[in-house]
């Protein structure tokens, strides 16, 4: 029987492992932007539909069940057009790292953009060929998308990415995939702690690094209004694991999307988050991939029977 994923309700209990993060930090940072425009269910690319997620319709607007919604499209369009040359400044300017989760289509209809990421030293995590739902492909569908996105993204950015996250969640599939293609370090489809850990799939050594929906843009799309909500909100989750860090350090994602944060009123709030995080010294603001390849050095494998 082919290996599935198995729930674990226990992790690492009361007493997690000491990272060990460079230079003795208190807390990991990875800051995340989003990548989707251009690759969501679309009329040109098979759907018979706009898709309006994480946008400003979103929960507002009636969903056209087939179609196209031009408003729609142009808030897809402005997140590649303006969002993401927006927060590339904001990171740029202070010299921070970021993760680009990059869906592979998307990536591929804007090259200034990609040439932009190839150009700056951010890594990229492969967030599939196009924004769908993989748990509502095949398996024979979602083995052919991670191996299209990766051919894709080594053209696009120059190198092929080393992680992988799905559009919301995974099919029972994915991981299983994700470990036999054989190029990745890890994945990041999870929500389920604050750092990374293994598992054993298919007989193989795999890292999970996980993600979160909790400290992420995608707050605007519901009950978030301001730029000074989502910086606070943001901000108190910072201070209380950096707080806990100085003898439980964890690692912290924030997610971005361009089409949401990219505005400018947004991005005001994401500013003074970079800010607040600059000023203090005993952070690790740092790639998805240094943290990946951190922990496989700090605290590797440690053997079979890791949620086989």
């Amino acid at each position: 029987m082919a290996w599935q994923p198995q729930r674990d309700f226990i992790g690492y209990g009361a007493h997690p492992p000491d990272p060990k993060w460079p230079n003795g930090a208190r807390l990991a940072i990875n800051f995340v932007i989003n990548y989707e425009e251009g690759s969501e269910p679309s009329m040109q690319d098979g759907e018979g539909r706009t898709e309006t997620g994480l946008t400003e319709a979103w929960g507002r607007a009636p969903e056209l069940k087939a179609g196209r919604d031009l408003a729609g499209e142009g808030m897809f369009e402005y997140g590649s057009r303006v969002g993401f040359w927006r927060l590339m400044r904001l990171f740029q300017e202070r010299s921070l790292p970021l993760t680009v989760f990059g869906c592979a289509l998307a990536l591929e209809r804007n090259p200034p953009a990609a040439q932009a990421i190839r150009d700056s030293g951010f890594d990229v995590c492969c967030h599939g060929w196009r924004w769908i739902n993989h748990f509502e492909l095949s398996e024979a569908e979602e083995r052919e998308h991670i191996e299209k996105a990766v051919a894709s993204l080594q053209k696009t950015v120059g190198e092929r990415p080393l992680g992988w996250y799905c559009r919301y969640g995974p099919s029972v599939n994915t991981r299983r995939l994700v470990a036999a293609e054989g190029g990745f370090l890890y994945d990041s489809d999870s929500y389920a702690d604050e750092l990374p850990f293994w598992q054993t799939v298919d007989g193989k050594p795999h890292l999970v690094v996980p993600y979160s929906l909790t400290n992420n843009d995608s707050k605007y799309a519901g009950w978030m209004g301001t730029g000074e909500q989502w910086f606070s909100f943001i901000r108190d989750a910072f201070d209380m694991l950096h707080a806990e860090g100085a003898t439980q350090p964890k690692m912290m994602s924030v997610g971005l999307h361009m089409r949401l944060i990219g505005h400018p009123a947004r991005a005001a709030g994401l500013q003074r988050l970079l800010d607040h995080v600059m000023q203090h010294k005993d952070v690790w603001v740092t790639r998805r991939a240094d943290i990946a390849r951190h922990w496989i050095a700090t605290h590797p494998y440690p053997g079979k029977g890791l949620n086989e």
